[in-house]
């Protein structure tokens, strides 16, 4: 089934998935080999990769451990427009609607979309929003745009319903790798209830007991990093967290 199907379904039925983000400059390869090994038993929905700064061929030698050893959805989760391989089975295509920098609203999007044509790739054109999450982030100083506040759920609302309306297929909510803060539970709970489609959120999320929260909040894919590049074991505790609110939607 396609990941944006996956996604829907999910969305629709109530169901809460557990993205793993990968960042291949981050990570080490021996700590890869572990978190596929505690994911054996499918506790992970998802294998996002990428990052905002990516130096070598770090990514190709993520995606071929990944693909050959696990048959979770692996999905491309850019920094830039050269982060385009088509060993991934789908990838975001960003759009920052948080910002107001048009290199990364549509900028960069044109640059990219005659080499996805030809990737294979299943394309998937997200609406990403940069939270505020206690600390300057990569993203903040790449793109050059200012975060949301995080006390401004507000804002997060309007700006996550009209991404739907452009017609965007998915929203992605982050604080930021290594954020101080996670996005706060009102927040998302504000979001999710105002939009139809599925909802991600990560950064600063680093304990099962958050992951959790987040999930109960509205949340449709809670996505975990750091906490799992320096820490394999906890991939079992969070995705039992974050899927124990899979309920149906009333």
């Amino acid at each position: 089934m396609a990941v944006q199907s996956l996604l829907n379904n999910a969305k629709k039925n109530g169901e809460k998935k557990f993205a793993i983000l990968i960042d291949p400059d981050e990570i080490r390869l021996d700590n890869l080999d572990q978190i596929l090994k505690v994911s054996e038993s499918s506790s992970a929905d998802f294998f996002f990769i990428g990052g905002s700064l990516i130096m070598d061929d770090q990514m190709d030698l993520c995606l071929d451990k990944l693909k050959s050893h696990s048959k979770v959805p692996v999905v491309i989760f850019p920094g830039s427009t050269f982060q385009i391989n088509k060993k991934a089975d789908a990838l975001f295509f960003l759009s920052l609607i948080s910002g107001r920098n048009a290199d990364f609203l549509i900028g960069n999007q044109f640059v990219a979309a005659p080499y996805l044509i030809k990737s294979g790739l299943e394309i998937m054109p997200t609406g990403y929003m940069l939270i505020d999450g206690g600390v300057k982030t990569t993203v903040e100083y790449v793109s050059n745009t200012h975060p949301i506040p995080a006390n401004k759920p507000d804002i997060a609302l309007c700006t996550a319903m009209t991404g739907e309306m452009l017609g965007l297929r998915n929203i992605y909510m982050d604080a930021g790798s290594g954020a101080q803060n996670p996005i706060s539970n009102e927040m998302v709970k504000r979001v999710s209830k105002g939009i139809s489609v599925p909802l991600m959120v990560g950064g600063g999320i680093r304990t099962p007991e958050k992951a959790g929260a987040v999930a109960d909040a509205g949340a449709t894919v809670v996505v975990v990093g750091n906490a799992i590049e320096k820490d394999p074991n906890l991939v079992v505790e969070i995705a039992d967290a974050v899927h124990q609110y899979s309920k149906p939607i009333l």
